[in-house]
């Protein structure tokens, strides 16, 4: 039930969701993007058999692609379009306006605080720690402290 002339391209992006093409070989690569990909034209980045599609101007039989070929389509953030990018859904949490928390930015108050709650009742409730305790406590708190210096000291 194909036209004649037309070859289908299956274009498949990040999220492994893909949508059919309908073009004739002697498109080019602009057309292509222009008719698939409305006002996102300099955004959409096109990868066919690991080379990024650049030239605009090349035709689709001249880059060899024919019917049935994969394209793999990328968003980028930037580029030079009137319209804005949207930020393409993840995961929902909590996030302050400002503040881009994920998953790991409260790992390290998290530990300081547990790490000072332990050197608080260490001197304060001294008699409840045995020495492996102690040993074990001074061990933990130089870890975290190198392991700081090394993320943050960069």
């Amino acid at each position: 039930d194909a036209c004649p002339g037309l070859i289908k391209i299956r274009l498949k992006f990040l999220n492994d969701t893909e949508e059919v093409a309908v073009a004739r070989p002697e498109d080019t690569v602009g057309i292509l993007k222009s008719k698939y990909f409305p006002g996102q034209e300099s955004q959409m980045k096109l990868i066919y058999r690991g080379q990024l599609l650049q030239d605009q101007a090349r035709t689709l039989r001249s880059l060899r692609i024919t019917d049935n070929c994969v394209i793999h389509c990328h968003r980028s953030r930037g580029g030079t379009a009137a319209t804005p990018a949207l930020p393409e859904p993840g995961p929902a949490g909590p996030t302050a306006p400002g503040l881009p928390l994920g998953g790991g930015t409260l790992m390290v108050p998290t530990v300081m605080v547990v790490l000072a709650l332990g050197w608080y009742f260490r001197i304060n409730y001294r008699q409840l720690f045995t020495a492996p305790a102690t040993v074990s406590l001074i061990g933990v708190t130089v870890l975290v402290t190198f392991l700081a210096f090394g993320v943050y000291g960069q």
